[in-house]
């Protein structure tokens, strides 16, 4: 039975970004390396929320890894790429309805034999004794890198600049990745997405209660601790069949990325320079090999390897961009309402 020797010695790591901007395949780049345990879109699932200020037994967090919340459900309606668990093959143990949060991405991402690790987990999580949940989190990520044979973690979660202020008072210790792209193709795809058409629908619905969601994201020092308050709030006061799908536009999807962008940059800014790696997306693409090295040694440069070099040099692929194939008229308006965050990125408007 393997038991968390809590031997880590390297500081874990946090990618934080807007969602689609590459953060995925970040991800799946570090998957590849045999020393780094890559914690896909973990805090995703389990949610933000399981962060509780009270200190608790393994069995209420064994529930939260293992028990469908709403929030999970809503998550569910949509098929995305980052959904790992093959909801579809009839020989999968679970549905749709009750695939537990960590088999969404989680562990299908770490091995093909996912299920059993779900089983090899319930009861070392269950035995844990009464703490706080960041504590359970910690044991639980250490066990893994030494089921795996890594020798740190790194969590990614799209869309985690929302709520990168609680991960970093919880994980002070964790230093920041942050993957960035050029707001109106990120844009774009945000408004093909389940998951971000969801979040902008729900921040746009609570306009006719008077709360201007996105430009609270942008300037307001305590969104993190608001966002949690309207959360269960949003279950009760919005009917799902009446939120306004149909005013959804590119516009407003650019504003929500520009928000989350100036909303980062207010945080982060204010790490010190060890702590922090920016990541540009384009320059991914455009030079892997560079950029990887750059990666893996921000995370520790004794974990720099060659073999792993060659091997995801494949990986970043060059994308048509789809901002091009957009008439004038919505490029500008597109460019006008990502405007803030771009310049603060230093992309050309």
């Amino acid at each position: 039975m393997v038991t968390a020797s809590r031997a880590i010695t390297i500081p874990p790591v946090f990618v934080l970004s807007t969602g689609r901007c590459g953060s995925t395949m970040v991800s799946n780049l570090l998957n590849r390396h045999p020393r780094v345990l890559s914690l896909s879109e973990f805090i995703g699932y389990v949610g933000v929320r399981s962060l509780s200020p009270r200190r608790t037994d393994g069995e209420w967090m064994w529930d939260r890894y293992s028990v469908q919340k709403p929030r999970t459900r809503l998550m569910l309606q949509g098929r995305y790429e980052e959904l790992l668990y093959p909801l579809d093959d009839l020989d999968s143990r679970f549905s749709q309805d009750d695939v537990p949060p960590i088999l969404c991405t989680t562990l299908p991402h770490l091995t093909e034999r996912y299920e059993e690790l779900f089983d090899e987990l319930g009861p070392v999580v269950r035995g844990q004794p009464r703490q706080s949940p960041t504590e359970h989190m910690r044991f639980l990520f250490e066990w893994l890198c030494q089921r795996f044979g890594c020798s740190t973690w790194v969590e990614r979660t799209g869309g985690s600049l929302l709520f990168a202020s609680r991960l970093l008072l919880e994980f002070p210790d964790a230093r920041v990745i942050h993957v960035y792209r050029d707001g109106r193709e990120t844009a774009i795809s945000m408004s093909r997405h389940h998951i971000f058409r969801l979040v902008a629908v729900h921040m746009l619905a609570m306009r006719s209660y008077g709360f201007d969601a996105i430009k609270y994201l942008a300037r307001g020092r305590h969104w993190e601790r608001l966002s949690f308050r309207l959360e269960p709030l949003t279950r009760w006061l919005l009917n799902p069949e009446r939120l306004p799908y149909d005013k959804l536009t590119l516009p407003y999807f650019g504003a929500l990325w520009s928000a989350m962008i100036e909303r980062g940059e207010h945080m982060l800014g204010r790490l010190p320079s060890d702590r922090i790696l920016n990541v540009r997306f384009e320059d991914v693409q455009a030079d892997p090999d560079r950029e990887n090295r750059r990666l893996i040694r921000f995370i520790d440069p004794a974990l720099e390897d060659e073999t792993w070099l060659r091997e995801v040099r494949s990986i970043p692929r060059q994308t048509p961009s789809k901002f091009a194939q957009l008439v004038p008229d919505e490029q500008a308006a597109l460019t006008e309402a990502c405007r803030p965050g771009l310049e603060r990125l230093g992309y050309p408007l």
